[in-house]
């Protein structure tokens, strides 16, 4: 009793400064685990053509190569090399000349059965993302997981069901605070409550479990334009 008098008439306030020292911490500690994982994969991609690099160059220029290779150095220009080949990817395939070389890798890709099936559904879905889907919202919010609660989802493309002319929306519904992983459901595009938010606002929405993005979320009944059609027929 007496240590624990004594300690709080030393440190009065010693809970609630550890307490704000540790939620002041993990934000930060997130943020560095996830650029550091960022940087480390950039960087690995690059990694060979350094160390490629100072074996060729350690014949005639030992200090070079020596430097190519220290760990702080070599991770800073691999990572600038694989920063510069996105750069160039990125321009190439802009160009005439670039989408003709991704027409022929790409082909070459389709002879090979699993790396094709992994390759052209993972583009289907990075495409999908780029353009807007006809007629309705990419963010919208959907009855998941029971009528009385809400998901985001992203929408990523619209359907006709052939039997009932019924058109159908495919959502991505992401995981918080790991969006690349999640659930796809199919829900009638008249059940969809349609949002304003833009996709860079739902995934800080989904990312940061809520406490970051828009300050109204459009909760209620309100449907989506296909919604009025549906009830009038």
């Amino acid at each position: 009793m007496r240590s624990a008098r004594r300690t709080r008439l030393l440190f009065p306030n010693l809970q609630r400064y550890l307490v704000a020292g540790v939620l002041t911490l993990i934000p930060l500690w997130v943020t560095w685990i996830a650029l550091a994982f960022l940087l480390s994969q950039l960087s690995s991609i690059g990694r060979p053509w350094v160390q490629g690099f100072a074996r060729a160059v350690r014949a005639f220029a030992p200090d070079v190569a020596d430097l190519l290779l220290r760990p702080w150095f070599e991770a800073l220009l691999a990572l600038l090399i694989t920063l510069i080949g996105l750069y160039v990817l990125g321009w190439a395939t802009t160009h005439v000349i670039g989408r003709r070389i991704l027409r022929h890798f790409e082909n070459a890709l389709s002879r090979i059965p699993l790396v094709q099936a992994i390759y052209g559904s993972v583009k289907k879905l990075v495409s999908a993302f780029q353009v807007t889907p006809g007629g309705v919202q990419r963010v919208v919010l959907i009855d998941f997981p029971s009528p009385e609660m809400k998901a985001v989802g992203l929408v990523t493309r619209t359907v006709v069901d052939p039997v009932t002319s019924r058109e159908l929306a495919m959502v991505y519904v992401p995981t918080s605070p790991n969006p690349t992983s999640g659930y796809m459901e199919i829900v009638p595009v008249e059940r969809l409550t349609p949002t304003d938010w833009t996709l860079e606002e739902a995934m800080r929405f989904i990312i940061t479990g809520g406490t970051s993005g828009p300050d109204h979320v459009a909760f209620g009944e309100s449907r989506s334009p296909a919604a009025s059609r549906h009830d009038a027929q």
